[in-house]
C-alpha cells in the first residue's frame, strides 16, 4: 500500500521538533491536504497538539508497548484514510530505551520504511553544524534521512553559512529554516508542555505557526519527500478484531481537564472488543448513570484539586457504584483522584475520593519516569498474579500510607531493584503505570470481561 508518510525528528529533546511538527502538520492540513498525525513513544500531550492541528486524532507509535508488528498494524488503520502521514519522533533521533534503540525513532521510522527529516536547533553554530549531520547521517545508514531544517536561526546570512557547510559536507539538503520566534514557542508545565485541553486561543496560536512554517520551507518539497516512501505490507499478526464487537458494556471514561491521558488506539481497541466509552467529567457534573466499569487515566488532577474536591456529586457516584462492585481501572492521576488527599506543590491537602488507604503528595522533583516492565503480585481487573505488563510512568507524586500487602505490582527497571506500586483490591487497580491496550490486549478483554459480569449482576438485582 503506498502511503505518503514522512518523519520529523530532532537531534536532542528541545530542538524544537514538536513546534516544527505541529506547524507542518497545521499548515498541511489548512491547504485541504487530509493530515494524519503520530507520535513515536509514550507521550500524551504532543498528540494533543497534532490534532487540534489537523483535525484528526493523533496516534502513538511505541515499539516497546507493540512491537514491530503492531507499530505497523496502527501505522496502517490511521495512515490509509490520509493524504500524508507526519510523525513526530521523540528525545533524539537514536534516543530509546535505555542505552538502545529500542523504541526510538530511527527504529520506527525503519519499520515504517519512512524518510526522515532532522530538526536541529542552530543556535551558536556554524561549520559544526556539518559535523552534526554528518554523524545523524553515518551513524546508520540504512536510515533515509532526506532533509534538514534548521531551527532558532539568527539571521539569513547564518542561514546561508549553515546551508552551505551542511549541504557540502554531510551531503544532506537544507529544507529551510525556522528563526527564533516567542509566537512559535508552546507553553510549558512540570510534565512538558501545556496539554491542550488547558491551552486558550490555541487554533490561533497554531494558525501563527502555520503561517510561519509556510514561509521558512516550501510544503511541496515536504509532500514530494513523503511520497517517496515506498509501500508497506500488512503485518502478519493483528491486534485489533477483523470485525469490531457490538457494544456489549458501559464504561465510563474520565475526560477533562483534568484527566486527559489516554492512547487513542487503545481506546479504539476497547471499542472495538465491545466496549461503550462514556465521557463524564471529574470537574463537575455527577457519573453517569447504567455504568459497568470505570477507567480513569492520568493527567493533572494536582493542578485540578481544589475543583475535583468540591465535586461531591462525582465523587459522591463513584464511592457508591464501586461500593456496588463495578470495576474500576485508573492510572496515575486517576490513582491520585482515588487516595484519601492530594498534597500539593503548595502544601495545601485537598480531600479526595478516599477509595484507596494512602494519600497523594507531590513532590519538588521527578519521582518516576521511563519504562518499566510491572509484575502483577495478585489476581486483578487486568491480569492474574504473575503476569508482566509493559508500561511507563512519569510523575511527580508519591503514594503514602499504604500497606505492603495492597500494592499491585512490582515495577522492574533494568540496573534498578524492584518497587512496589500501585493498589488492588476486589474490582479496583490503581496504579502509577501507564500502560497502551493496543500492546497488551488481553488486559483490555480481561476489563471488559470484569465489566461484563458486574453489568450482568447489576441488571440481575434489579
Amino acid at each position: 500500500m503506498k502511503l505518503p508518510r514522512v518523519v520529523i525528528a530532532g537531534t536532542h529533546s528541545g530542538s524544537g521538533k514538536t513546534t516544527v511538527a505541529a506547524a507542518l502538520m497545521r499548515a498541511l492540513a489548512r491547504s485541504g491536504i487530509k493530515v494524519q498525525p503520530f507520535k513515536v513513544g509514550p507521550d500524551y500531550i504532543d498528540p494533543g497538539y497534532h490534532t487540534a492541528a489537523t483535525g484528526r486524532h493523533s496516534r502513538n507509535l511505541d515499539a516497546w508497548f507493540l512491537g514491530d508488528h503492531g507499530v505497523r498494524e496502527m501505522f496502517l488503520r490511521s495512515a490509509s484514510g490520509a493524504d500524508i502521514s507526519v510523525v513526530e519522533g521523540v528525545m533524539g533521533l537514536y534516543d530509546g530505551r535505555g542505552s538502545g534503540e529500542e523504541g526510538s525513532t530511527a527504529h520506527v521510522a525503519r519499520l515504517l520504511d519512512a524518510p526522515v527529516i532532522l530538526v536541529l536547533d542552530a543556535r551558536s553554530m556554524a561549520r559544526s553544524a556539518a559535523a552534526v549531520v554528518l554523524g545523524y547521517k553515518s551513524f546508520d545508514p540504512a536510515l533515509n534521512l532526506c532533509g534538514v531544517i534548521l531551527n532558532r536561526v539568527g539571521s539569513e546570512r547564518h542561514f546561508l553559512l549553515l546551508k552551505e557547510a551542511i549541504q557540502s559536507a554531510a551531503g544532506v539538503p537544507v529544507l529551510g529554516r525556522v528563526a527564533f520566534n516567542p509566537e512559535m514557542e508552546l507553553p510549558e508545565r512540570h510534565l512538558g508542555l501545556l496539554p491542550t485541553p488547558e491551552k486558550d486561543g490555541l487554533a490561533g496560536l497554531l494558525d501563527i505557526m502555520a503561517h510561519k512554517i509556510t514561509e521558512a520551507l516550501n510544503l511541496e518539497d515536504i509532500i514530494r519527500l513523503a511520497r517517496t516512501a515506498p509501500g508497506l505490507p500488512p503485518p502478519p499478526v493483528r491486534v485489533f478484531p477483523e470485525e469490531a464487537s457490538e457494544p456489549q458494556v458501559n464504561i465510563g471514561l474520565v475526560l477533562d481537564q483534568a484527566f486527559n491521558f489516554y492512547y487513542r488506539d487503545g481506546l479504539d481497541l476497547l471499542a472495538a472488543l465491545g466496549a461503550r466509552l462514556v465521557p463524564c467529567s471529574a470537574l463537575e457534573g455527577g457519573l453517569p448513570p447504567g455504568l459497568d466499569g470505570l477507567y480513569i487515566g492520568g493527567g493533572f488532577p494536582e493542578m485540578f484539586a481544589e475543583v475535583i474536591a468540591e465535586n461531591l456529586e462525582f465523587i459522591g457516584g463513584v464511592r457508591s457504584e464501586f461500593g456496588r462492585g463495578m470495576p474500576v481501572y485508573a492510572e496515575c492521576g486517576g490513582m491520585m483522584f482515588l487516595s484519601r488527599s492530594i498534597a500539593g506543590f503548595d502544601g495545601r491537602e485537598y480531600p479526595m475520593a478516599g477509595i484507596i488507604p494512602g494519600k497523594t503528595v507531590m513532590l519538588g522533583k521527578r519521582a518516576g519516569l521511563g519504562y518499566v516492565t510491572a509484575l502483577a503480585l495478585k489476581d486483578s481487573i487486568l491480569a492474574p498474579a504473575g503476569r508482566r505488563i509493559r508500561g511507563h510512568e512519569f510523575h511527580y507524586s508519591v503514594l503514602q500510607g499504604l500497606d505492603g500487602a495492597d500494592h499491585a505490582y512490582s515495577l522492574e527497571r533494568e540496573g534498578e531493584e524492584p518497587r512496589l506500586d500501585g493498589y488492588a483490591s476486589g474490582g479496583l487497580l490503581a496504579s502509577y503505570l501507564h500502560i497502551h491496550f493496543a500492546g497488551c490486549p488481553e488486559e483490555a478483554r480481561r476489563f471488559i470481561r470484569a465489566c461484563r459480569q458486574f453489568r450482568k449482576k447489576r441488571i440481575d438485582n434489579k
